[in-house]
């Protein structure tokens, strides 16, 4: 796969990763009823959800920096990762495997711009010169 190609996928999925994210955040701050309930139902207390909102709205306006704070990015696909895997848990004990859809399909989304996000910012890792 070529760079451009790589590039492409990588702005598409950052995209569709920040729309999701991002409506998940303002649903969040917002207290909409839908995700609020289901939150709750999984036994989260309501701070949590303000928190993880904040935390979502941050997160988004880091992935939509161009070429900038790549190892923030880390940290944020990170903490998506640990959202999506949370959120798969708790709907498969609370509800049933057919509710957890959405973070499967999130999972995959996410994997796949994480990948295309490695390839066109490949980890340099700059050895210790100092003291040499």
């Amino acid at each position: 796969m070529n760079l451009k190609t790589a590039k492409t996928i990588y702005w598409v999925g950052t995209a569709l990763t920040a729309l999701w994210f991002g409506a998940s955040s303002f649903f969040e701050l917002t207290t909409n009823p839908v995700v609020w309930d289901v939150t709750l139902a999984l036994g989260y207390p309501a701070h949590f959800i303000y928190i993880l909102g904040v935390a979502k709205f941050l997160g988004v306006a880091v992935l939509l920096i161009p070429g900038k704070l790549l190892r923030l990015k880390e940290w944020v696909f990170a903490g998506i990762f640990f959202d999506i895997i949370f959120a798969f848990w708790s709907k498969l004990a609370v509800f049933d495997f057919a509710s957890t859809g959405d973070a499967v399909f999130a999972l995959v989304m996410v994997t796949v711009t994480y990948l295309m996000f490695r390839k066109v910012y490949p980890a340099t890792y700059a050895e210790n010169v100092a003291g040499q």
